[in-house]
């Protein structure tokens, strides 16, 4: 029997999710404390291409209000769910498990722990924070999780099912947890701010945070997007992958280690945003298919529309006061999550 081969991208699956990504920004930010013209707001940001300058009939306090203001936290929105959509792609597919996700496996807490304890020293030695020192220890807190996490998995035999593997993530993430509260116990001072980025916010006073995290999103996004095609073979098992030519381990762990850095660099401008890497793939696989040459480019365009949508509902659900979007990502994504696990079990019934 001849196995069937992945179906690819195809181009209006690439055209809806570019067009949810341009229709997710100009919403994110016409809308807000200062209503902006959608219409003016599309101009403003097709003025960005090289060469083309039209006429948007916005003032110059709005322009400064887009620019300033709503466009950098729109465009963070857009790469932090990129991010965790793609992570939470490759995961699934790298450790073959439907539930697996950056807030699952432990990875989030673990970047969530290096953050803090980089906020912690600064804010105990007065440094001012450089560009690259959150990333890199929400980076080195990822690895470490998830390195604990594939180990607690196996720890009772080698088959790393996908319910011991979730048992394993909240084993870690509540230990990693308990030294995140140990750690603030220590240093009062810092409560305040590490909670407000704990609840998951996307708040930001221009484009430095941008900036920040495009380095990590574009690596990420390479290396991911490249292993497309042998993330696909590995579905079929690592022994018949080796004798396809491919390195099972090899590619895994690439793609585990390209996955925990995209995830380290969304938490460390974000905050523990979690479910996002559950609810866009599992909603892709049904609608466009399972193969992950579709799968991880979709991912990246509708989880990056996905969360600037939802940070436009956090901006205005709440009317004056701001819902942080950690908790209505998780409103939206408990639910889901409850229906994978129950098909999952079933599938496996």
């Amino acid at each position: 029997m001849t196995r069937r081969r992945p179906a690819g991208l195809r181009p209006a699956w690439l055209a809806a999710g570019v067009a949810a990504v341009l229709g997710s920004a100009v919403l994110g930010s016409a809308f807000g404390a200062v209503p902006l013209p959608a219409g003016g707001v599309a101009v403003e940001m097709f003025n960005l291409v090289p060469g083309v300058r039209l006429d948007s009939a916005l003032s110059e306090r709005e322009i400064d209000i887009l620019m300033q203001l709503r466009l950098p936290r729109v465009v963070l929105g857009l790469l932090v769910g990129a991010l965790l959509a793609l992570a939470g792609a490759a995961y699934q597919g790298a450790f073959r498990n439907p539930l697996a996700d950056p807030h699952l496996l432990g990875v989030a807490s673990g970047a969530g722990l290096g953050v803090t304890a980089v906020i912690v020293l600064r804010a105990g030695d007065g440094m001012t924070e450089l560009p690259i020192g959150v990333p890199a220890a929400a980076f080195a807190g990822a690895i470490g999780a998830v390195a604990l996490t594939w180990m607690l998995g196996a720890a009772g035999g080698r088959d790393r099912s996908p319910a011991t593997l979730i048992l394993a993530g909240v084993a870690v993430s509540a230990f990693l947890s308990a030294a995140q509260t140990f750690l603030l116990q220590r240093h009062v001072e810092s409560l305040r701010e590490v909670y407000s980025w704990l609840l998951g916010r996307l708040s930001t006073a221009g484009w430095h945070d941008v900036l920040v995290v495009l380095p990590y999103a574009l690596i990420t996004g390479l290396i991911v997007l490249s292993q497309r095609r042998q993330l696909d073979v590995l579905t079929v098992g690592d022994a018949e992958a080796a004798s396809l030519g491919l390195h099972p381990q090899r590619s895994r762990y690439l793609l585990i280690v390209a996955a925990s850095l995209g995830t380290a660099a969304a938490v460390s401008v974000s905050g523990l945003i979690g479910f996002v890497g559950i609810i866009v793939p599992h909603t892709l696989r049904l609608l466009a298919g399972p193969g992950n040459r579709a799968l991880l480019p979709l991912s990246v365009l509708f989880g990056a529309a996905f969360l600037a949508l939802t940070d436009l509902l956090a901006r205005t659900a709440g009317g004056d006061a701001e819902i942080p979007i950690g908790v209505v990502t998780a409103f939206l994504g408990a639910p889901f999550f409850i229906l994978v696990l129950r098909t999952s079990r079933t599938g496996q019934a």
